[in-house]
């Protein structure tokens, strides 16, 4: 028959051959309707197409499966994550929280109300801990026993295929954690949707965006409008790329309590475009004035950390640690503040010169406080005070081995250091020092405070700029405080020279006095904070700084912390009552052999007679003391009589009214109360002379006190002491 003929089999349809099966052919060969396609099988029918590829997909699962080396890792790993979690929910941070409350406790040392309250929060912590405990064992108990039960009844008895089922389940359950730790430890950023991944995948940090990443035609928008930390590096790339910054990429996005914080790279140039631009940020973002923050990073140069600021990053900071009497050694750290990313500000004065500038209500009495305080705890230093406008250290006087205020007494103070310190060069050498002097408590260092610099003469510019030049060996260190930085001020320009620098509110050229002329450049931004007023502290206290031993010089804020009025002057009783130092003998003698500078020579006609008087004299320790009204090098017991009784007395009227100083005229209506017979007709001046008699000297300054700025009188352990 015919194919033509076949009416169930149209022409067009090619034919089917089949060709009988011999040793020789045993291959069926099919023509199908696409042309040129064959299709050959060996006495065996013929499987449809998706038998086909469903059985290839198994064979490469089954080969990937085989030869993946990365299973058995990630299945380790993956239950390693799974009790780690375990771990975390078991603690869930209440050790660090008990740690937390327990440090507060230490730190409010002193202030009775504070330390009830924080102890009371440990307690309840603790308590909190335990029940948590008690919950998560029960909560594991249970789901133990709930998963726990039906899998080992399956493993026991279900057979080999329930077994095998069993194992699969939970080689692949470790492999799904493994492989998403994995995933999250390499530091890949998580996809925006929407957005697609750079090729290669660039392995950035956490909540990275990078520019290509942005879809077209976005717009910048409001921090405030930021909920996850992609949408965050959205907003700062949006915002630096319409201010035209070269931006490459955001990441390392994190939410602090105060704002967010972020790293921003540049594809060109320095983060500088990011300084010069922070004003315009700062709007586009909605931000305050000082907002935007920009720290360029020198390990990274195309880097820079930037802080986008709507509270206080400071808020949280620990206060004033309590540090007891001659706890430290002046070659200590200690902490006097706090980064704007958190980290302490800890240092250490020995040897180190420092310059510390800042406007007025810029916080210099603050900052030169929290330095004295950590100084005036230290058993082998030396505590000067110098100030030839206000009341320099104020409410750590008592602390102070010398307090000097005028002219007169404060270049005597610093002629007598200058010539300490060339005599302590000669003497090192013989006392087996080496090339720095040892600080000990029989031959302490000696710290300089000398605040309005600018207002004293010139005489004491000269020699405190001398001081500069040859004290740090010697363990005589000088603390220059200035409203300003630049040459106006200081007199001399030797504000770069200076090693420990540090800038608070001031004027953008004190900013390049101090720290250069590109400081504002590389970050260094003290010129936009803001000092205080009558009503609001604003930046008072925040600075700048560089030169701190141990520390890279970073432009990064740091705020110092101010501790009250109240703790300051307890502390300084503390630490008067523990006893305040004097130099040691050697270095008294070593003075006798040292010439004076030429400038305080007296002057000298053609024939040898005196013809000018010299500008200061270089004083004996004992007649330095006298002069700046501080008490003597060493004192014996009062014997009885009028002046010991006067001691006595005004002591005594000071314990009952409960202060620890008074003006010497309400110090003498107490007395005529407390005694009239003996006080009623004594003057103001017959009781000077009487305490002075019994070895207290002349009234000294007070600080603020009774609505007067800094009025003299007398101190109650000053008193105390001479009995």
């Amino acid at each position: 028959m015919s194919t033509a003929a076949h009416p169930q089999m149209p022409a067009e349809r090619p034919a089917l051959s089949l060709v009988k099966d011999t040793p020789e052919a045993t291959t069926a060969t099919v023509t199908t309707p696409i042309e040129g396609t064959v299709v050959e099988h060996q006495s065996a029918p013929i499987r449809p197409a998706w038998i086909e590829s469903q059985q290839a997909r198994l064979d490469r699962a089954w080969r990937h499966a085989l030869g993946n080396r990365l299973y058995v890792p990630w299945a380790a790993r993956g239950y390693l994550n799974l009790v780690r979690r375990w771990a975390d929910g078991w603690t869930d941070d209440y050790p660090q929280m008990i740690r937390s409350a327990r440090d507060g406790v230490q730190a409010a040392r002193g202030n009775v109300n504070e330390e009830t309250s924080l102890k009371e929060a440990v307690i309840q912590r603790r308590a909190d801990y335990l029940r948590h405990r008690a919950i998560y064992a029960g909560k594991t108990a249970a789901g133990s026993l709930i998963v726990g039960a039906p899998v080992t009844v399956g493993f026991l008895y279900g057979g080999l295929g329930v077994d095998l089922v069993l194992a699969t389940v939970g080689f692949a359950t470790g492999i799904w954690q493994g492989r998403i730790q994995t995933a999250a430890a390499s530091g890949a950023p998580t996809p925006i949707p929407g957005l697609p991944m750079p090729a290669g995948g660039i392995a950035l940090g956490r909540g990275a965006v990078t520019a290509d990443q942005l879809p077209k035609g976005s717009a910048p928008f409001p921090i405030g409008q930021v909920e996850t930390e992609e949408q965050a590096a959205m907003c700062v790339l949006l915002a630096l790329r319409a201010e035209g910054v070269p931006v490459a990429e955001v990441s390392d996005v994190a939410r602090q309590p105060w704002g967010w914080q972020c790293t921003v790279r540049v594809t060109e140039g320095t983060p500088e475009a990011i300084i010069d631009k922070s004003g315009d940020l700062e709007t586009r973002l909605d931000l305050p004035t000082n907002g935007v923050r920009p720290q360029p990073l020198k390990a990274r140069r195309a880097c820079a950390i930037l802080r986008l600021v709507s509270g206080d990053p400071f808020a949280t900071a620990p206060g004033l640690p309590y540090r007891a009497p001659k706890s430290l050694s002046i070659t200590d750290q200690f902490r006097i503040g706090t980064s704007v990313g958190g980290d302490p500000l800890e240092l250490s004065l020995a040897g180190v010169m420092g310059l510390w500038v800042a406007a007025s209500g810029g916080g210099k009495t603050g900052i030169l406080q929290a330095l004295a305080e950590g100084v005036t705890a230290c058993r082998d230093n030396i505590t000067i005070d110098l100030d030839p406008f206000g009341d320099g250290l104020e409410d750590l006087g008592d602390a102070v081995r010398i307090t000097a205020r005028t002219n007169e007494q404060i270049e005597a103070v610093l002629l007598f250091f200058l010539v300490m310190a060339k005599g302590r060069a000669r003497l090192r050498q013989k006392l087996g020092m080496g090339k720095k002097w040892v600080a000990s408590p029989e031959r302490p260092a000696v710290t300089v405070f000398f605040d309005e610099f600018p207002k004293g003469t010139e005489l004491a510019k000269q020699l405190a700029f001398d001081l500069l030049l040859v004290g740090r060996k010697e363990l005589i260190e000088l603390e220059i405080a200035s409203q300003g930085g630049q040459k106006g001020y200081l007199g001399e320009n030797f504000a770069q020279m200076v090693a420990l620098k540090a800038v608070g509110p001031c004027k953008v050229g004190d900013t390049r006095s101090v720290f250069g002329d590109g400081a504002v450049k590389e970050g260094y931004l003290p010129h936009k904070l803001s000092p205080a007023t009558a009503t609001d502290p604003k930046d008072a206290g925040h600075i700048f700084l560089q030169g701190v031993p141990g520390m890279a010089d970073e432009p990064i804020e740091y705020a110092v912390h101010e501790a009250p009025s109240a703790v300051l002057r307890q502390l300084a009783e503390e630490r008067l009552a523990a006893g305040l130092l004097d130099p040691d003998r050697d270095s008294l003698d070593a003075m006798r052999g040292v010439d004076l500078p030429e400038y305080v020579e007296p002057v000298l006609d053609a024939e040898g007679n005196l013809k000018k008087e010299a500008p200061v004299k270089l004083l004996t320790w004992d007649q330095l003391l006298r002069l700046c009204d501080a008490e003597p090098a060493s004192t014996t017991p009062l014997e009885d009589g009028a002046a010991r009784f006067a001691v006595e007395d005004a002591a005594t009227v000071m314990e009952k009214a409960g202060v620890d100083r008074m003006k010497t005229e309400k110090l003498l209506l107490a007395l005529r109360g407390y005694d009239p017979n003996v006080y009623g007709e004594m003057t103001a001046d017959e009781l000077k002379a009487l305490l002075k008699a019994a070895g207290a000297g002349s009234p000294v300054t007070l600080g603020q006190l009774d609505g007067e700025l800094n009025p003299r009188g007398f101190k109650h352990g000053h008193l105390a002491k001479l009995l």
